[in-house]
């Protein structure tokens, strides 16, 4: 799960050092180093806000009900978070620019905001254009930024690629607990949406995906060996699969959001490997 975290920082790398030539060691250990914290935050935070409302009582995988130790659990969580600011600082302080440290306290306020209180916009169905917002453009950006110090329009392409794919995973998620999304009052977009309707939204998003990918590559001057994340079609084609013939079966789809992990995985790297080659 935690290459969620990882991948932004390889793409707005890779994007860097193919521009620069050079690739600055100590912002990019930083910077892996604290996205890993901070969704480390993010994740044990969201356990602890989810069991206060009851919506994670059938969540064999929370945290919170593993160890039955709330208080414990979001102690560590902000720790992460703080030590994760920390690295982030350093970066800013060793660049004399605060650019970085901004752009990422803005998406831990969005991250937030998707389950803290009194906001709680995941219940809204506003978690999916958080999650793209955060882990695309916002993410990528401050990566790129931390390496290069100024801003380019190159990275959007694969800010938008990103995004997306790392939205499948939260979108994905939502699946197995359509029902306890609803006695909670969460209205996520699948519980909006229908299991049916939103398993096609899946394969919708998967063909925009590759599509994009394509088009960037003949008309927004990406390099061509980024085509290498067309190796990662048969994840997309099985989560597809899978989600169109047992969408409302919870427990035939309970993992449908790790399979979205691995194509969200193997075409983010194969994605930054195109531009270091």
């Amino acid at each position: 799960m935690y290459s969620v975290a990882v991948m932004p920082i390889w793409l707005g790398s890779a994007i860097a050092w193919r521009q620069t030539g050079h690739l600055q060691l100590l912002p990019f250990g930083l910077f892996l180093s604290a996205a890993v914290l901070i969704l480390v935050w993010l994740n044990l935070s969201n356990d602890v806000f989810d069991a206060e409302t009851g919506i994670d009582r059938h969540k064999y995988h929370s945290v919170v009900n593993l160890t039955g130790k709330k208080e414990l659990i979001f102690g560590l969580s902000n720790l992460c978070l703080g030590l994760g600011l920390v690295a982030i600082m350093a970066i800013s302080w060793w660049q004399q620019d605060a650019t970085v440290l901004i752009l990422v306290l803005l998406c831990c306020a969005l991250g937030y905001s998707y389950q803290g209180p009194p906001f709680r916009l995941g219940y809204l169905g506003l978690g999916e254009p958080i999650c793209f917002v955060c882990f695309g453009p916002l993410a990528i950006a401050a990566a790129y930024y931390s390496q290069t110090q100024t801003w380019s329009s190159s990275i959007l392409p694969v800010a938008m690629l990103n995004g997306l794919t790392t939205t499948l995973i939260l979108f994905c998620s939502h699946f197995h607990q359509v029902a306890d999304d609803i006695a909670a009052g969460k209205r996520s977009p699948v519980v909006r949406l229908g299991t049916a309707r939103s398993a096609q939204f899946v394969y919708g998003s998967c063909i925009v995906f590759y599509a994009w990918l394509v088009a960037s590559v003949v008309w927004l001057g990406v390099p061509w060996p980024t085509l290498l994340a067309l190796s990662s079609l048969p994840w997309a084609i099985y989560l597809c699969q899978r989600l169109h013939s047992f969408h409302a079966v919870p427990e035939q789809i309970k993992e449908s959001k790790f399979i979205a992990v691995q194509l969200h995985f193997w075409s983010s790297l194969l994605l930054g490997l195109g531009y270091v080659l």
